[in-house]
């Protein structure tokens, strides 16, 4: 073989391994871009722990509603607000009064006089309110199985929603606050208009000192 073909094939491999480098550099950086490393975001196994602190309801804006219990209709509204309440088991005077306030002073209902659609409060509208205690609400599943063990224990948990029953009758009529039947096997029929569904969750300013108060 001739000296000019060896330096050829010399040539050859260099520009081979040239490219081969180059290959790999890029593949490497694009891993590095796409593939970032991840990193534990907790305690347990990278899963981030839940907290619940806080006394939850559900507000629905309704036609109408009414609760059946036994087949006996023991509560009905037309217009106005459907509210299932949870109770967290370490809910206080300041969480009910969070909750009051925030009910009847969310601006879920148009104003026909100025066309605005989110613009006045049950209140302003002379609508009515309809609770219903739903502990269910502090469910978790473990596995495929609920368990409410932060929800209030029902011998505390009865007092405690009656008389957030009784605040928001005060603040507001006590013939336009209705509710259902704590601790009874319930029927909730509705009609959502809208629909239009919030979540409140009261501020836990009495058990944690940084936590922001959110006014009304």
């Amino acid at each position: 073989m001739s000296s000019i073909n060896i330096g050829i094939m010399q040539f050859q491999h260099q520009i081979t391994l040239h490219c081969e480098s180059k290959q790999h550099q890029i593949f490497a950086r694009h891993s590095a871009t796409v593939r970032p490393k991840r990193t534990n975001r907790g305690s347990f196994g990278g899963r981030r722990k839940q907290t619940i602190k806080s006394m939850r309801a559900v507000v629905q804006r309704v036609a109408s509603a009414s609760v059946e219990v036994e087949g006996r209709t023991v509560s009905a509204i037309g217009p106005g607000l459907l509210v299932l309440v949870g109770l967290h088991e370490t809910d206080v005077e300041a969480d009910a009064e969070y909750i009051c306030r925030k009910v009847l002073n969310m601006r879920l209902f148009p104003n026909e006089k100025t066309g605005k659609t989110w613009d006045q409060n049950v209140m302003q509208k002379s609508y009515e309110v309809l609770l219903v205690s739903q502990f269910t609400l502090y469910g978790v599943l473990k596995g495929n199985k609920p368990d409410f063990h932060v929800a209030m224990p029902p011998e505390a948990a009865k007092p405690f929603y009656a008389s957030l029953v009784e605040k928001i009758q005060k603040a507001y009529r006590v013939d336009a606050v209705k509710d259902g039947v704590f601790g009874a096997k319930m029927k909730v029929n509705l009609v959502n208009d809208g629909p239009v569904t919030m979540q409140l969750d009261s501020a836990q300013t009495s058990k944690n000192a940084n936590d922001v108060v959110e006014g009304s």
